[in-house]
């Protein structure tokens, strides 16, 4: 019987640890983002978000609307977003291709997690 509760402890214990480890990096992954991945807005589209499946860094996060592999605007996230949202709004852009790049730390901090949304801005009617 005293074997039979301390396996018990010891699998709770196992999972109350495994329940507050803190987030992998590699775990982290896009749940929903505007632009959609090979959407093509209007130009006169202004916000730009990508939720995550758990919170980010705010502070130490980026996001950057590119053309061409370059950079052509940093996007600075607002910080009363929700805790696992990136949000930001960019001037118009004029019609071509571009990307949504992406750079998140989780709240643990320990790993730079980067990615990209392609998507285009149509010709404005």
């Amino acid at each position: 019987m005293i074997v039979s509760r301390r396996i018990a402890a010891a699998m709770s214990l196992t999972g109350i640890a495994w329940a507050l480890r803190p987030a992998v990096a590699d775990e982290l992954r896009v749940m929903e983002s505007t632009p959609a991945a090979k959407a093509v807005i209007d130009g006169r589209t202004s916000a730009f978000f990508v939720r995550f499946d758990q919170p980010v860094d705010h502070i130490r996060s980026t996001l950057e609307v590119m053309q061409d592999g370059k950079p052509i605007e940093r996007l600075q996230p607002r910080l009363e977003s929700a805790p696992e949202v990136l949000f930001a709004r960019a001037p118009t852009l004029s019609p071509g291709n571009y990307s949504l790049h992406w750079a998140v730390r989780t709240l643990s901090g320990r790993e730079l997690i980067q990615g990209n949304i392609p998507f285009s801005v149509g010709a404005q009617r």
